[in-house]
């Protein structure tokens, strides 16, 4: 009997230190995350699978928004995960939400209605891109129209440049666009906006956000899928997999 409820024991601790190690991971280092909107695309497309680094920014106190060490500060062009609430619905829950960061603490932002950024007076620099149906977008992934959510002939393309780098957005060529006056970014806060400009609900329409709500940087796509399984719309459909994009890189 003793050795029984021994070995009873040494199963539950070594199953509880499992489930430890397991959180302990996904609070400190990577957290998964799966894009539930095309708002990021051609960038991030529905389906995909990343990682998030959760140790980009610091470490935060477990359950809460304060930082437990802080290393660094969101760099215009990342693409960053963050708890968000309906500003406007109080009662409303909270949940998890992908965009790019435009503006930083302290910066003029503006946007055009031709879609061209402005940020402290600067426009951002941009290169329009070839249709992927006429030419090539080398280096970025060879999206397709499944992936972009209609034919190519429907969008524009454009490669901007901020201080994280250089990234591909996308625009709906009949959609029409206004001129959004300056946004002053407060301190700690952060101007964010999605990849696929013409169909993304963000800063634009809520303002800023605390850059205490971060969860942190996204990564790379490590599984992708065009479909998810009927029954089980949490997991990908096996025969429609997209091969290539498993570890693709998020610029």
């Amino acid at each position: 009997m003793d050795e029984n409820r021994q070995s009873l024991a040494s199963s539950f601790l070594s199953f509880a230190l499992a489930i430890l190690a397991i959180l302990t991971l996904r609070w400190l280092l990577v957290e998964p995350y799966v894009i539930p909107s095309g708002s990021m695309i051609p960038t991030l497309l529905i389906h995909d699978h990343i990682l998030v680094n959760k140790l980009a920014y610091g470490v935060r106190v477990p359950f809460t928004d304060r930082w437990l060490l802080k290393r660094d500060s969101p760099k215009r062009g990342e693409v960053v995960v963050f708890r968000f609430k309906e500003p406007y619905a109080p009662n409303s829950s909270e949940y998890f939400m992908i965009k790019r960061v435009i503006g930083i603490g302290g910066d003029k932002v503006e946007y055009s209605s031709d879609g061209e950024l402005i940020i402290n007076g600067e426009p951002v620099p941009r290169t329009a891109l070839p249709s992927p149906e006429n030419g090539d977008q080398a280096p970025y992934y060879p999206a397709t129209p499944a992936d972009l959510g209609g034919p190519f002939d429907v969008f524009r393309f454009y490669e901007e440049t901020l201080d994280a780098g250089s990234y591909r957005v996308m625009f709906m060529k009949q959609s029409y666009r206004w001129s959004d006056r300056p946004f002053i970014v407060p301190d700690g806060h952060l101007f964010l906006m999605g990849d696929s400009r013409d169909n993304s609900k963000d800063s634009r329409a809520w303002g800023s956000w605390p850059e205490d709500k971060l969860l942190g940087r996204a990564m790379f796509v490590w599984l992708s899928c065009e479909e998810t399984l009927p029954f089980l719309p949490f997991l990908c459909h096996p025969l429609k997999l997209r091969w290539n994009r498993f570890f693709h890189g998020i610029e």
